[in-house]
């Protein structure tokens, strides 16, 4: 005899009688249940999928000084000079503003451009989309 007293060779399921409503939504076979577990099911793969992206993301913006300079960036609305980053931040050193704006590179969430013997910074626009895409992605 297999599970539920059902014989494993038997093609027949077990008569279990009506079916007891248990309050679980995977009980109950509805089309609006299947969907909203089709919809779960789907969000928890998009975030699986890009959920090292976020984190990389979401680190870099979590220290009070990187996102000070993103702020700044995105006041300018443009290309910022790393010697005008230095004067925003003036308690840090400059090997400690550069460390920051790599972080920030290396996240993603600035572009570089050497003009000369100066780096203008700017605030990548693909970011703000994945930023934007996350929030969606609470609010739905």
């Amino acid at each position: 005899m297999g599970r539920g007293g059902v014989d494993a060779r038997s093609s027949e399921a077990p008569n279990t009688g009506s079916i007891q409503a248990s309050g679980d939504a995977a009980a109950d076979p509805t089309p609006t249940h299947l969907a909203t577990r089709r919809t779960f099911q789907t969000r928890s793969k998009l975030l699986a999928k890009d959920i090292a992206v976020y984190a990389d993301l979401f680190k870099a913006l979590g220290d009070e000084t990187r996102l000070g300079i993103l702020a700044l960036l995105l006041a300018k609305r443009g290309a910022l000079c790393v010697c005008h980053i230095e004067d925003y931040v003036k308690a840090l050193s400059q090997p400690t503003i550069s460390h920051h704006l790599r972080l920030l590179r290396e996240a993603g969430l600035v572009t570089a451009e050497r003009k000369g013997t100066w780096v203008y910074y700017s605030v990548n626009k693909a970011a703000r989309d994945r930023l934007a895409d996350f929030v969606a992605l609470l609010g739905s």
